[in-house]
């Protein structure tokens, strides 16, 4: 019984230690996720460099609505950046080179071209069937939702123009109100580091292939790391807290992509939580439309600071748009 009760003191040590491999994960699994982020980050700087200026003039020659929605996606899908799309289209139309019913298929199909990088996050599961599965389930949730709900607005948007007619009335009802430009946390973290390698190696395609490289390093690595004792932790703190209940997964969904400033990194790190089974499709879901609410949040702000209408509009039609195809296609 001595032996038990003495040196309470190397207890409490060894209670300390046993933190110590947990703690460590902890801090590399926040490494891994930061390298993650960059190489998301890499990834469309290298479209970027190749793709702005084409995709400016793809968007340039729409005349009409179908070509807008198709070539909206795949100016998208080029630079990878909805955001970029939405820029380019704010300025097209505020130039008068752009009209708002044409503007509106495009933000569609931006819409639809964003999720590519998800489909890309879930190839990190390949050589794992099971996990593959999963993951590839919840990256085209967002692929199905954009599509379905495109696909359902666009010939109720060429005769009724709800989307038009929902953001112009949003831009008058926040007309004369003031605009910020909000700085997103995630790129004063993964920028400087996704503009360094930008500027060692200034070619579309390698640097293209170091994203990609970088990205599958980090998932794998990530995916060892949950594979492991903080496994079990996530679970809890999301079926508990994060992910507890719709609302809750929704809200978590637009905060955090209204404050990173990028659906892509949002909807791309629940890829692999779904892949290793901490996250159901069912609570993906309700995260993914929040996300894409969120993401339109930043540009509307932005817009206002504009002092153009047609900015605004935009922005809204965008907000429109997805608030439109919740109201649609949520359970």
């Amino acid at each position: 019984m001595e032996l038990l009760n003495t040196n309470p003191g190397l207890t409490r040590d060894r209670g300390s230690l046993s933190w110590l491999p947990t703690l460590l994960r902890v801090v590399y699994f926040l490494f891994l996720l930061c390298l993650f982020f960059t190489s998301i980050e890499l990834m469309s700087t290298a479209f970027k460099m190749a793709g702005r200026g084409f995709a400016e003039q793809l968007i340039n020659t729409v005349s009409d609505p179908v070509a807008g929605l198709i070539l909206g996606f795949v100016a998208t899908g080029i630079i990878q950046s909805s955001s970029t799309t939405t820029t380019i289209v704010v300025g097209l139309v505020a130039s008068g080179a752009l009209t708002i019913e044409l503007a509106v298929p495009i933000i569609m199909g931006a819409n639809i071209g964003t999720t590519t990088t998800n489909t890309l996050v879930s190839m990190g599961h390949v050589t794992r069937p099971v996990e593959f599965e999963r993951a590839f389930a919840a990256a085209t949730v967002h692929d199905f939702f954009n599509v379905l709900a495109a696909l359902t607005l666009l010939p109720i948007e060429i005769f009724f123009h709800p989307v038009q007619r929902m953001a112009v009335f949003l831009q008058g009802v926040f007309a004369g109100v003031g605009g910020m430009n909000l700085a997103s946390p995630l790129k004063l973290v993964v920028g400087p580091p996704a503009q360094l390698l930008a500027g060692v190696i200034p070619h579309t395609i390698p640097l293209a292939i170091l994203a990609l490289a970088i990205l599958f390093l980090a998932l794998q690595q990530m995916m060892k790391v949950m594979r492991g004792a903080i496994l079990s932790r996530l679970e809890g703190l999301f079926d508990r807290v994060l992910f507890r209940n719709d609302g809750a997964s929704f809200t978590l969904g637009m905060v955090a992509t209204a404050t990173v400033q990028s659906s892509s990194a949002t909807t791309s790190l629940i890829v692999p939580l779904a892949g290793t089974g901490v996250l159901s499709l069912r609570q993906i879901f309700p995260y993914t439309l929040g996300a894409n609410v969120g993401t339109t949040i930043t540009a509307i702000l932005a817009s206002f600071s504009t002092g153009s209408p047609a900015a605004v509009t935009v922005a809204f039609a965008h907000l429109s748009f997805n608030i439109l195809g919740i109201a649609i296609y949520y359970p």
